[in-house]
């Protein structure tokens, strides 16, 4: 081998000799002029580079192409550091803080003296632009960590001292210049600011400093970036449909719940939206109750010692919220489990007795904070439709094959699309290795033999077991996690449990819990999203609005088709207002009626009703009997 030869290999294995050191850059360009204009940064020995840094020695390497997930991410990276130098040059005296790259973009923490509001952003997007075409090289420059802090002193910025003082003092210092700005950053970055690709401002908010309450208030500009205006447009597509379909508007307007600052974070169900929460546990009963599974109801709250010896205070208890009851601890209780293994304790176990499986739509309680709640997907107390099954051994993978063939039933019922995940041993896990091993396994074959495809997240399972949970797709492809099982060995343990098997003889069963929506106010705020508020007959809350034509004339019959249709028990809701026609229909569509009936001259005489189907053009005159046959068809069979 020649002196200072540099050997780079590349993923496929292939070689490539180079006479002394290489950039990145060079490497992109040797393979060819068009990976050198696609190229974003580099891969070395698994760390990433920007494009100018220069290899000494023998490597392997793979180049970062500015459509890859990576390189995308790097552009977003320096949207950010773009955001940050356009309100540099807008305002005096700002103070930069963090620009990290989130979920389809990036945001800036920043300390501006002036309020920026939303009117704010276009002239900011439009420097931003400015910067882009001015087409600035992005240069790292290492530094000493004493001419950083003369640096940062100087212009009075306390934000980038302090993260300068955080920087471990065996890490080199580095900045990233462009054109006049300086950020300190550990990149990588593009090689210039011409390369960022499409992007949007989208919104402003306050942040705390570094995410804590006790700091200064920053504001934070938020943005997306795409690697193409056609996929960025997609995106601002999709937002303006999701914010169409954001379920606290549409809360709000279909009249379903309500949150008062009495309650933070803890629902109100209006009457509509109880009829909703209603018609899902019905739903969910019939299933557990073809599947033998017995309901019961645990108390709200329990004694701390309980909490301690199931293992949730040592694992969950900043979750959880206490009072005192005759100068004894209590706690509202997070979860469903430790009352049911009161239940089973409650009396000798035969192994006849197994699988015992007890259900519960058990209302807890976890503490979340402010900045956290959302609406119905992020609440302070919801309710589980939970359920434990006590199994001897031999039973684990049949009871866990039934679990499964109920949870893909519901699902399908909803058209919802699922992925699977199986949950690994976590660090704060209770139990022994083995114990561990073997409930995963006994998952792993489940799925296997269910022919489920799934993902290994490792270290994510629950302090007392591993888990599979269920990633459900909505209306607009967006994932929501609801149903999990889990196999647990432990808490048969902490608690004692016993059955005596064929022999007389004490042997412990297995737990395995199970919920299928998981929060049944989450995945209410899921559906009114997924359907945008126009739910399938069997949910509405309204299944048919009756409109007469005229008051004066139609009346009577109307309030008729409405007591034949409660009779018949469908739900139901008469327009008899004094306003027109046209008026009422375009209100009962706005509260997305699934149907509405209206009744005229021609209506009376045939004794039906002119049909509305949401979404869809008049069907004309139908027969009255006729309609309400095909309703309960609908309603029985949930379509």
């Amino acid at each position: 081998m020649k002196e200072h030869q540099i050997n780079i290999q590349f993923p496929d294995g292939s070689l490539k000799e180079f006479p002394h050191a290489v950039t990145m850059g060079e490497i992109a360009a040797s393979i060819s002029p068009g990976l050198k204009r696609k190229a974003a940064a580099g891969r070395m020995d698994g760390g990433l580079y920007d494009l100018s840094f220069s290899i000494q020695k023998d490597a392997e390497v793979e180049i970062i192409t500015l459509d890859s997930d990576e390189g995308i991410r790097i552009m977003r990276h320096s949207a950010a550091h773009v955001l940050a130098q356009a309100v540099h040059r807008l305002y005096e005296n700002v103070k930069s803080g963090v620009g990290p790259v989130i979920e389809n973009g990036f945001y800036y923490d920043m300390d501006v003296p002036v309020s920026i509001t939303l009117e704010d952003l276009p002239s900011i997007e439009a420097e931003m632009n400015k910067i882009v075409q001015e087409n600035h090289k992005i240069e790292r420059l290492e530094v000493s960590r004493e001419e950083a802090e003369r640096y940062w002193r100087e212009r009075g910025d306390h934000l980038k001292l302090e993260l300068l003082n955080d920087i471990p003092k065996e890490e080199e210092v580095s900045y990233y210049r462009q054109g006049e700005f300086m950020n300190l950053c550990r990149g990588p970055h593009l090689p210039s600011t011409g390369l960022v690709r499409a992007f949007k401002l989208t919104s402003v908010s306050g942040a705390y400093w570094r995410g804590d309450s006790e700091n200064q208030m920053l504001q934070r500009i938020y943005g997306v970036a795409f690697s193409s205006q056609k996929e960025l447009e997609e995106h601002l597509h999709f937002l303006e449909e999701a914010a169409k379909r954001n379920h606290r508007k549409l809360g709000k307007e279909l009249e379903l719940f309500m949150f008062s600052e009495e309650a933070p974070g803890m629902p109100f169900f209006l009457p509509k939206g109880q009829v909703m929460r209603n018609e899902l546990e019905r739903f969910l009963r019939e299933f557990q109750l073809s599947h033998s599974f017995e309901e019961v109801r645990t108390p709200l709250m329990m004694n701390q010692r309980l909490w301690e010896q199931s293992g949730h205070w040592d694992h969950y208890k900043e979750n959880m919220y206490f009072s005192q009851v005759d100068q004894a601890g209590f706690a509202l209780k997070p979860m469903n489990c430790p009352g049911h293994m009161l239940i089973y304790k409650n009396k000798r176990r035969s192994y006849r007795d197994l699988p015992l499986r007890l259900a519960e739509f058990g209302q807890v309680h976890r503490h979340e904070y402010s900045g956290a709640l959302n609406g119905l997907l992020r609440v302070r107390t919801f309710c589980q439709d939970d359920a434990h099954i006590f199994a001897a051994p031999d039973q684990i993978e049949s009871e866990l094959e039934a679990v499964l063939e109920v949870i893909g039933e519901v699902y399908r019922t909803f058209g919802f699309q699922f992925e699977v995940e199986l949950s690994t041993r976590p660090e704060d896990s209770m139990g022994e290795e083995h114990l561990w091993e073997k409930a995963e396994n006994a998952l792993e074959n489940v799925l296997k033999k269910a022919g489920l495809n799934y993902r290994i997240n490792e270290g994510d399972g629950a302090f007392y077991g591993p888990k599979i949970d269920f990633h459900i797709r909505d209306a607009i492809n967006r994932s929501h996690q609801c149903a999990t099982v889990q196999l647990d060995f432990q808490m048969p343990e902490k608690f004692d449990l016993h059955y005596v098997d064929e022999k007389n003889e004490k042997q412990r069963p297995v737990v395995i819990h199970r919920a299928v929506l998981g929060s049944i106010d989450r995945f209410l705020g899921i559906l009114i999203e997924h359907y945008a508020g126009a739910f399938p007959l069997w949910l509405s809350p309204v299944r048919v609005k009756v409109i007469p034509v005229s008051l004066i004339h139609h009346q009577s019959y109307a309030e008729e088709v409405v007591q034949r249709l409660k009779s018949a028990g469908i739900r139901v809701e008469a327009d008899l207002r004094e306003e027109k026609l046209g008026y009422k229909i375009r209100e009962a569509q706005m509260q997305k009626s699934t149907y509405i009936f209206v009744v005229g001259d021609e209506e009376v005489k045939q004794q039906g009703v002119n049909v509305r189907k949401f979404g869809m053009e008049s069907s004309g005159l139908m027969a009255l009997e006729e309609l309400i046959d095909q309703l309960h068809d609908e309603i029985e069979n949930r379509k």
